[in-house]
């Protein structure tokens, strides 16, 4: 069965929110702080561990896996920054990185035709991947690198 880990996060905070009283709510936050750190914890020697053990395949299966990846990204652990994740996510992609801070990317579209459709398509491509690699991210914020063509009057 696969997880999305995103998907279950809003779970668990619809679930917390339906929850009546402000210490059934406070309660049920606290537990779930403690588990996601007590897996937190055993993710984090998990990573020092495979790392330690200088075992780079283990280490390239776990971050690339979808599940593993989005836990080590909640957990601050993935040895990728999102730079490094988005330039990856972005391969094959006509879009250029021009930066990631306070979790909005910035992107430069490149080489696709002018027309609005065109542009909404890839960009809709391009806010998946991203999302499947950096689900920090909060938003993407696309360019365009197209230039139109510019008709001016007849020389005379």
């Amino acid at each position: 069965m696969t997880h999305d880990v995103a998907a279950t996060g809003e779970r668990i905070e619809r679930l917390i929110a339906e929850l009546t009283g402000a210490g059934a709510r406070a309660g049920a936050e606290e537990l779930v702080r403690e588990v996601v750190g007590l897996y937190g914890a055993g993710l984090e020697r998990v990573m020092a561990i495979v790392t330690e053990a200088g075992a780079a395949g283990a280490l390239r299966g776990l971050v690339e896996d979808p599940l593993v990846s989005g836990l080590l990204v909640l957990h601050d652990l993935h040895p990728l920054t999102t730079a490094e994740r988005v330039r990856a996510a972005l391969d094959g992609h006509p879009a250029e990185l021009l930066s990631v801070e306070d979790s909005v990317v910035r992107l430069r579209l490149e080489g696709t035709c002018g027309c609005p459709s065109s542009r909404v398509t890839v960009t809709e491509s391009i806010e998946r991947a991203i999302a499947r690699v950096a689900p920090e991210v909060t938003r993407v914020d696309v360019e365009s690198a197209v230039t139109l063509l510019q008709i001016g009057r007849r020389p005379s």
